[in-house]
């Protein structure tokens, strides 16, 4: 009998330890889930939030080049990049390889080859024979 009763004693014990520690483990399997949301959206934004600067780059640039007739404002240009980088979390777009590959990608989206392609490649690149290539590449590897 003292048995039986020691066992319930360590059961109820047990019981209300499981109760007080679940309130405690729900919480922390919040935070936990919290954390693991917050891993998972940095995560995102360093690997989808390059693709997502990129696309945001070419679409910018497309948009920039349908719509300059004549004489370009290249810092007019540039600031427009500088705020999609702020917008994105990129805090040094003029080294971000994706700026530059954007750029290629909307050149080539907005068919302009040639001289004309050349002029935009150097001037975009500020005759950076790195970026010019980055450029290159987002050009020749447009979907």
């Amino acid at each position: 009998m003292f048995v039986l009763n020691r066992f319930n004693l360590f059961i109820t014990g047990l019981s209300f330890v499981l109760i007080l520690n679940g309130c405690s483990f729900s919480d922390s399997s919040g935070s936990i889930s919290d954390s693991i949301g917050s891993v998972s959206d940095s995560s995102s934004s360093i690997s989808g939030g390059s693709t997502k600067y990129e696309s945001d780059v070419e679409d910018y640039t497309y948009a920039y080049l349908k719509s300059t007739s004549g004489t370009t404002d290249y810092a007019d240009f540039q600031k427009g990049l500088s705020d999609i980088a702020k917008k994105r979390g990129i805090s040094d777009w003029e080294s971000d390889e994706h700026t530059y590959e954007g750029m290629g990608k909307a050149l080539k989206k907005a068919g302009i080859e040639g001289v004309g392609y050349e002029t935009y490649k150097k001037n975009f690149a500020n005759s950076d024979t790195t970026k010019m290539k980055q450029i290159q590449h987002g050009y020749d590897n447009k979907d």
